[in-house]
């Protein structure tokens, strides 16, 4: 009988994406010609937990036309910067029963510049990319060059940004090799070059799986090699051991069921990224681009997620 009624526990698991996709998910991520209305981004948008990337936004903002690298190092390539480095790119990553983050240096973001322009090299791969407000921290001097939070978004929240982050890394760097989400409503700006983002909405949670690893860093050595040094007394951390752009689907076969969605965000355009999304980022070569994080609203939408995700692991699904 407990066998029978778990079953069928899976079984509603299993269909319940298809039919949430059938109600509420675009095929692709749809284009908006200008930013809407305060009113309209919360009814179109927020409310229904659904990406959108939005042209025009930026054109007023004097980053768009005047940072490049060059710009760059005129203004800022003075100023120290909280910079990950890591052996491959990836950084958040899995290695092994490792849950690896990177190493971080401060470095002038100059040396940053001439490992993308070619005139030097670092070992590893370089990202400018902490996330915790690293754009008003380190670089105020940028600051003039945007606007401090997007206004028809803080007025549609009801809340200003929790953190504006300034992203600047080499094509191989990648946020995270695997999928991860955030409690974030999220405006990525991109300014310069381009991100390519592979999305799955919440409702996909019954396909994508998750372990626990033991949490290490990076450490780089003095001979420019890597080492992965243990967290000490920290809990395992439950991460997506799946890469989506290769993902191993005789060890994770229900993952072939979840359907991505992949968009390309140009300069000068915006990607409504909703909270509790799914995602992969790529980068071309010294894109540079800032976010906006605003905290979600821990309301009904996010206790049904907890209750998907609660679900999905209890019954062993994934």
């Amino acid at each position: 009988m407990a066998e029978a009624a778990l079953d069928a526990v899976r079984r509603e698991l299993r269909e319940f994406p298809a039919a949430a996709r059938e109600l509420s998910v675009p095929l692709a991520v749809p284009y908006l010609d200008e930013p809407p209305s305060p009113l309209h981004f919360y009814r179109d948008w927020v409310c229904p937990n659904r990406p959108c990337i939005i042209r025009n936004a930026l054109h007023h903002w004097p980053a768009l036309h005047k940072w490049s690298l060059s710009y760059l190092r005129a203004t800022v390539g003075s100023t120290e910067v909280s910079v990950a480095v890591t052996p491959d790119g990836y950084a958040d990553a899995v290695q092994g029963d490792r849950f690896v983050m990177p190493a971080e240096r401060c470095l002038p973001l100059s040396c940053v510049l001439d490992v993308l322009e070619g005139r030097a090299q670092h070992p590893g791969v370089l990202y400018v990319q902490k996330q915790c407000s690293n754009l008003p921290t380190e670089l105020p001097q940028l600051l003039p060059d945007l606007e401090p939070h997007v206004p028809w978004a803080s007025e549609a929240l009801g809340k200003m940004p929790d953190a504006v982050n300034f992203w600047l890394g080499e094509a191989s760097a990648v946020t995270s090799c695997r999928l991860h989400k955030d409690h974030y409503e999220n405006l990525y700006c991109v300014i310069s070059g381009e991100k390519h983002f592979l999305l799955h909405p919440p409702s996909d949670r019954p396909f994508i799986p998750y372990e626990l690893y033991t949490p290490a860093t990076y450490q780089l050595t003095e001979e420019g090699s890597f080492k992965v040094v243990d967290e000490e007394a920290m809990e395992k951390v439950p991460w997506i051991p799946l890469d989506p752009l290769a993902p191993d689907l005789a060890r994770y076969p229900s993952y072939s069921q979840a359907q991505a969605l992949h968009c390309t965000v140009q300069a000068g355009e915006m990607l409504y990224l909703p909270a509790l999304w799914f995602h992969h980022v790529q980068q071309s070569h010294g894109c540079i681009a800032v976010n906006f994080w605003y905290d979600m609203e821990y309301d009904l939408k996010y206790s049904y997620f907890q209750l998907l995700d609660s679900l999905t692991k209890a019954s062993g699904l994934n």
